[in-house]
């Protein structure tokens, strides 16, 4: 992102406006006949699958590995199965795994996993490369393609250039053509983004090897190329050009006279960032013709590339907390901008918003701070520009045919004050087969009603609650598990013995 990053947790600020109608109307209910299938190329300003059918890009960031925690975020808090199921259930399809060059290194170790309950099991014990080894088999088999972020050269930072004094551009090649090897032949993993937003000194056709992005894409995306030549290369701007300067990343307007030049055709994909003043002011949010200047900015830094059929342009990212009316009015009018599905369907600008996890700073995420619960804002607001998912490798967590289906649920209070508890619920798939719902019963022996509920719905009748799981957390693993919340009154009673049934 835009500026010094510091991924520190932070509220989400209130959003002023409804989100958008029609949360799901732009991505198919299903993958049957689905395009998406095989490597990918391009094809003009669209992104072709194997058999030639037009695909759009519609996803999410989903950040960890380039921190220091060196594994994607929330893993302290939930299954990651159970967060890119939750992807899928949106409609999202696409998954930016930001990274940085330490996840090679053999002394570097994921930390802040969860393994209480169930979840995550089958990560203890291994390594940051192995654990995205899992989440990109997982979200495959979901339906969910993966682009490999190489964000940082170390967890302390963002860098202007491809290259710092610890690591140099040799050991960034190195690493990239290690991840086109690792994953050869799974085309799960669609492509890389070279190097996460280049800005100043990083010029674009200036000609010096030691500051010339474009030249050094070049070199690093025909390296990945030589290793698997069916993976996509994605190049983002810089900050600069002839003295024009915009977003970290997000100035391509040096593609026209200096475009990239790869070795195999069909495999370039230029990439932007936009942001809105929650991480940065810019010129044109003061310009008295806001938002209708907005087209025209855009259009100049990149969207000429897309409109002039030079190549396919991804909005990498792009992410606003929403806390004030300029930045409600940026986000509907680049939603806007970017073509909605139902009318351009692949021919459009392909597009991760900024981002799933809550603790963005600057931007808060598409998950609240519990890690569980939607921005039905947020969400809303990119409605109309989600995308069909891919087809699959397997069931994932949508469920699928041939095995058991059953679960058990334990009942844990977190805190009791006398007058009134909380409480959490766990749910985990003992069965042989993937939950795609689940219910939870249990009866009290006194006389506690259920006050709130959260991540649930519940009746209760007498002493008995029964609680059904939400739209997001339904479809659970083998193994895997989910949780809700609630609180009761009054309390001190006796913990009751759930009983858990797959519906």
């Amino acid at each position: 992102m835009f500026r010094n990053l510091r991924r520190a947790l932070c509220a989400v600020a209130a959003a002023l406006v409804l989100p958008l109608a029609g949360v799901h109307a732009a991505h198919a209910a299903g993958t049957s006949g689905a395009a998406g299938a095989g490597y990918w190329h391009t094809s003009g300003r669209q992104i072709l699958d194997a058999a030639g059918q037009p695909v759009r890009i519609a996803g999410v960031n989903w950040f960890g590995f380039e921190t220091g925690n060196h594994v994607v975020h929330g893993l302290w808090s939930r299954d990651y199965r159970s967060m890119i199921d939750q992807m899928r259930s949106l409609g999202y399809n696409t998954i930016r795994l930001p990274y940085s060059d330490d996840v090679f290194k053999s002394t570097t170790v994921p930390d802040s996993i969860d393994f209480s309950g169930g979840k995550n099991a089958d990560l203890r014990g291994l390594n940051s490369l192995q654990v995205m080894d899992k989440i990109v088999a997982y979200a495959g088999q979901d339906g969910l393609k993966v682009i490999l972020d190489r964000h940082r050269p170390d967890a302390g930072g963002q860098s202007a250039l491809w290259y710092t004094s610890s690591v140099p551009e040799s050991t960034w090649i190195a690493d990239l053509k290690a991840l086109a090897a690792r994953y050869q032949g799974q085309d799960t993993v669609i492509g890389i983004d070279l190097h996460n937003e280049p800005h100043d000194p990083a010029c674009w056709g200036c000609g010096d090897a030691a500051t010339d992005w474009r030249l050094a894409a070049e070199r690093a995306g025909n390296a990945v190329l030589s290793v698997n030549p069916s993976l996509l290369i994605f190049v983002e701007g810089v900050q600069t050009y002839n003295g024009v300067s915009g977003w970290w990343g997000g100035n391509l307007m040096g593609v026209a006279q200096y475009p990239v030049r790869l070795n195999v055709a069909g495999r370039l994909v230029y990439s932007a960032h936009d942001y809105a003043t929650s991480v940065a002011q810019q010129p044109w949010f003061s310009d008295p013709s806001f938002p209708a200047n907005l087209p025209g900015v855009w259009d100049k830094y990149w969207g000429y590339v897309f409109k002039q059929n030079l190549a396919p342009v991804w909005v990498g990212e792009f992410g606003t907390t929403l806390a004030s009316t300029t930045d409600q009015k940026w986000l509907a009018a680049l939603v806007s901008y970017l073509r909605p599905t139902s009318t351009y369907g692949g021919d459009s600008f392909q597009w991760t918003f900024w981002s799933w996890n809550p603790d963005s700073g600057d931007t808060g995420g598409l998950l609240k701070d519990d890690w569980q619960t939607v921005d039905t804002v947020k969400d809303g607001y990119l409605a109309s520009i989600k995308a069909p998912l891919f087809p699959g490798t397997g069931t994932g967590g949508g469920g699928g045919g041939g095995g058991t289906a059953s679960c058990s649920a334990s009942y844990a209070v977190s805190s009791d004050w006398g007058s009134g508890f909380n409480a959490q619920v766990t749910v985990t798939d003992t069965g042989s087969t993937a939950l795609s719902s689940w219910k939870v019963t249990w009866t009290w022996s006194g006389s506690q009603q259920v006050t709130s509920m959260w991540n649930a719905s519940y009746t209760q009748t007498g002493t008995t609650v029964t609680a059904a799981n939400a739209a997001h957390n339904g479809a659970v693993p083998v193994g895997g598990s989910t949780s809700f919340g609630f609180g009761g009154a009054p309390g001190g009673g006796a913990v009751p013995t759930p009983q858990c049934s797959a519906t």
